[in-house]
């Protein structure tokens, strides 16, 4: 998003960029190193030459923070003044993402931190706009048609008892402090609070922390906002540029690129996956147009609209489909492992319900595992750290599905009528269609995946 607008609309007066850091001097050291540094900034650098330091300096701050504290963290009541008569749009992109995120942080980021945005943005005496990102999947595990609905506050996906957040924030200190009692060491607490982030969210019909948590975050959004111009964007599964800056640029493994990275490494053998089950994905230069066109679109008007932006209705493409184009990319062009020699992947068994896959995984892993054990006993632990190894890959991989079998059991599509009126309105007004494109009609799946992404994948994210 700062790129896009620092190249696209360079007449921008001021970015406040908050940073998880220590001070402002290592929020600065943070943005150059860690952010205008990466390969994304390179058609800016390329453009403005010598000229780049002197051209960011004036538009971008760097600002020490983070959105679990009240006031954002931002010390200095100068500073904070400063801004607060400045600022006219108000972006929080900040999130934790692990699926099975410990439930303090992901509470504090993801839920409370929206509030606390919220709380700062109010503020903001000029303000326009406060655009808030968010996730499609707060829908949980639906089929059909997902409309782009808010959340009311205590609003749960089973509909059986509602949601207190004041009850959940003293059911985290009260078992934190239990465990700390019993002296639990701090990989025990983290353990146990990632757990326990998976049943809160379990108990309420979310699939896992991340979901829940944001879910909690819109909530909070809506019951607090006060008319305030509030525009909350939902978009799917966000992968690599499908044009801007450049093709193909991604930062780390996402949600499916895990997958993908996993079997180009012989380290997949098997897929689960419903039959229907639609793999929405989204290009990250999409979610950003969209972002820009809906704050200009709501700029100012005192009510809350949600955008759903993702592919799954109109240009959807399944995991059936994915896994072609994978097997057809890797046997064309193999991963080459540590040891020099290429990878040769198959086509992979796929798994068509859980119960299949729980099966396979009996036979083929759980059972010579069980052995293993034994015999490791009758040896007087002979086979131990190879037993441990195994026990310990088996298990990871169980959790691994278990975390994305929502994810590839998946029949719903997002409604996107909200977006469509966005892209509407684009096309009806001045706006640069070229600059601003986030329809996902115009995208040939089977050469963006096998020309764009995967090798994106490869360039910017995948490690040997």
């Amino acid at each position: 998003f700062a790129e896009k607008i620092l190249r696209a609309q360079p007449n921008v007066k001021k970015l406040y960029l908050l940073l998880r850091t220590s001070d402002n001097k290592s929020a600065t050291q943070r943005f150059r190193n860690e952010i205008l540094g990466k390969d994304l900034f390179m058609v800016l650098r390329n453009s403005l030459g010598a000229n780049l330091e002197s051209f960011i300096s004036e538009r971008v701050t760097p600002i020490s923070g983070d959105i679990c504290d009240e006031n954002l963290g931002i010390k200095g009541c100068i500073l904070r003044e400063e801004m607060w008569k400045e600022i006219d749009i108000v972006l929080n992109s900040a999130a934790t993402t692990k699926f099975d995120e410990r439930y303090d942080v992901a509470l504090g980021t993801n839920t409370y931190g929206a509030l606390h945005v919220l709380s700062f943005a109010q503020n903001c005496v000029k303000l326009k706009v406060l655009l808030h990102v968010s996730t499609a999947y707060v829908c949980g595990e639906k089929e059909g048609n997902i409309l782009e609905s808010p959340f009311y506050m205590g609003d749960t996906l089973k509909g059986t008892s509602k949601l207190d957040f004041n009850a959940e924030k003293e059911l985290v200190k009260e078992y934190q402090d239990r465990l700390r009692v019993q002296g639990a060491t701090n990989e025990v607490i983290i353990s146990t609070m990632k757990d326990f982030g998976i049943e809160r969210a379990k108990l309420y019909g979310w699939s896992n922390t991340y979901t829940y948590t944001k879910a909690m975050g819109e909530m909070l959004l809506g019951q607090f906002n006060q008319n305030l111009p509030l525009v909350i964007i939902r978009p799917t599964m966000v992968t690599s540029t499908y044009k801007e800056p450049f093709s193909g640029w991604i930062e780390g493994t996402r949600t499916i690129d895990g997958v993908i990275s996993a079997y180009a490494k012989g380290k997949l053998e098997c897929f689960a996956a419903h039959p229907k089950s639609i793999l929405d994905i989204i290009p990250a230069d999409m979610v950003v147009n969209s972002m820009i066109v809906a704050m200009v679109a709501h700029a100012n008007k005192s009510s809350q609209i949600i955008f759903h932006v993702g592919s799954s209705l109109r240009n959807p493409m399944t995991l059936y489909t994915l896994k072609e184009f994978l097997f057809r990319y890797f046997t064309r062009n193999p991963w080459i492992g540590k040891n020099g020699k290429s990878i040769k992947v198959g086509k992979g068994i796929v798994f068509s319900s859980m119960a299949r896959f729980h099966a396979y995984m009996a036979i083929r892993y759980k059972l010579p595992l069980k052995v293993l054990g034994l015999a490791n006993e009758v040896l007087c632990h002979y086979y131990r750290d190879m037993y441990i190894d195994r026990k310990r890959k088996v298990a990871f991989g169980m959790r691994l599905v278990e975390l994305y079998k929502p994810y590839v059991f998946f029949t719903g599509s997002f409604d996107d009528s909200n977006t469509e009126k966005l892209r509407v309105a684009a096309k009806e007004s001045d706006a640069d269609l070229h600059l601003l494109d986030f329809d996902p009609k115009c995208i040939d799946w089977e050469d963006y995946i096998m020309n764009t992404h995967i090798p994106g994948l490869l360039k910017y994210a995948m490690k040997p």
